[in-house]
C-alpha cells in the first residue's frame, strides 16, 4: 500500500523568488492588526476588565429578551446577557460595582432575584479592578519574556541573524493574532494569552526545523547561491512542516467544534496560530535571511567569509 503524500516528498516551489510579495503581505497584515487594535481594541474578558461573571442554564430555551429587560432594571450599571453555547445556556456580565466584596455579593443576589427560581447557576466569578490590571500586566510580561527567551535560544544555537529573523516572525504571529481577535470580537482573556504563548512555541519549533536544514546546507554547499540554498532548505522540510500542521489542525478543529464555548476562544486562537505560524516559518523567517549576512564559516564552526547576497 502506497503512503499518502499531501505534497511531493521533494517539491521544488520557488518561495524565495516570491519573498518580496510574502514580506509585503506580512507587513500589511501587521499594520492592519495594529490599526484594528488601536481603533477597535479588544473584547477584554472579565480577567482583564474586572466585574462579575455568572453562567446559568435554564430548563428550556430561555426568553433572552425578557431576561435582558429584567436585568437592565436592577440599577447595576452595564449588564450584558448572551447565549453561551446551547440555547439554554447564558452568560451574564455585570460591571464592577463601587465598594468592596460585599457590594459585589449584593449585585449577585440582585441578579439571582431577577431570574426565575428554576435557573441553574453553573459558575459565578468576580475579578476586582486591581486583580484585572495585574493579570493584564502579567499576561503582557509573559509574552515579552517568552519572546526574549526564544531570541536568546536561537542566538545561542544558531547565529544572531537567525535570532533576529525568528523574533520578527514571532512578533508577526503575535500581532496578527491580536488583530484577528480584534476583528472578530472574540473574548480576549487569560486562555487567549495561553494560546498566544503556545503559538509562539509551535511557530518557533517549525522555524528551528527549517533553520537547522539551512545550517546543514550552509556547511554542505560552499558555493551555492544563498537564495537557491534557502529555497532548497524550505522545500526539503516542507513535507514535514505541512504534515505536522495538518494533523495539529485536525485536533484543534475537533476541539473548536466539540469543546464548548468556554474554550472556543482558545481553540480559535490556536487554529489561527498554527496557520499563521506555519506561514511565517516558511515565508517570513527564512526569506529575511536574504537581507542579512549569513556566515558560512561560522555555520561550519571553522571561520570563513560571510556570504551575504544582495537582495533584489
Amino acid at each position: 500500500m502506497k503512503p499518502i503524500n499531501l505534497i511531493p516528498i521533494k517539491p521544488n516551489l520557488n518561495f524565495i523568488g516570491k519573498h518580496k510579495l510574502f514580506l509585503m503581505l506580512s507587513a500589511v497584515l501587521v499594520i492592519f492588526s495594529l490599526g484594528l487594535f488601536m481603533t477597535k481594541s479588544l473584547n477584554y474578558g472579565i480577567d482583564f476588565q474586572g466585574g462579575i461573571l455568572i453562567e446559568i442554564r435554564t430548563p428550556e430555551t430561555g426568553n433572552i429578551s425578557q431576561m435582558r429587560n429584567d436585568l437592565s432594571g436592577l440599577g447595576l450599571g452595564e449588564v450584558s446577557l448572551q447565549e453561551f453555547g446551547q440555547p439554554t445556556d447564558f452568560l451574564i456580565r455585570v460591571q464592577k460595582q463601587d465598594g468592596g466584596e460585599g457590594a459585589q455579593q449584593v449585585a449577585v443576589e440582585k441578579v439571582k432575584s431577577a431570574l426565575p427560581d428554576n435557573v441553574e447557576y453553573r459558575r459565578t466569578e468576580f475579578v476586582g479592578p486591581k486583580v484585572s490590571e495585574e493579570l493584564l500586566f502579567d499576561g503582557v510580561l509573559a509574552v515579552i519574556f517568552a519572546i526574549i527567551g526564544i531570541l536568546a535560544y536561537i542566538w545561542f544555537r544558531f547565529e544572531w541573524q537567525f535570532g533576529i529573523c525568528a523574533i520578527v516572525a514571532l512578533t508577526h504571529d503575535v500581532l496578527t493574532t491580536i488583530g484577528i481577535f480584534s476583528l472578530t470580537g472574540l473574548e480576549f482573556n487569560l486562555s487567549t494569552v495561553a494560546a498566544i504563548l503556545t503559538i509562539a512555541g509551535y511557530s518557533i519549533n517549525d522555524t528551528v526545523v527549517v533553520f537547522d536544514r539551512v545550517r546543514e546546507n550552509l556547511r554542505k554547499y560552499k558555493t551555492k547561491p544563498l537564495k537557491e540554498l534557502l529555497n532548497e532548505s524550505i522545500n526539503e522540510t516542507l513535507s514535514r512542516t505541512v504534515m505536522t500542521s495538518v494533523t495539529t489542525l485536525l485536533a484543534l478543529g475537533s476541539l473548536y467544534i466539540l469543546g464548548g464555548e468556554v474554550i472556543r476562544g482558545f481553540s480559535f486562537g490556536m487554529i489561527w496560530g498554527v496557520l499563521i505560524g506555519t506561514y511565517s516559518s516558511i515565508c517570513v523567517a527564512v526569506p529575511l535571511l536574504v537581507y542579512l549576512s549569513v556566515n558560512r564559516g561560522t555555520a561550519n564552526s571553522s571561520g570563513g567569509a560571510p556570504v551575504g547576497e544582495t537582495a533584489d
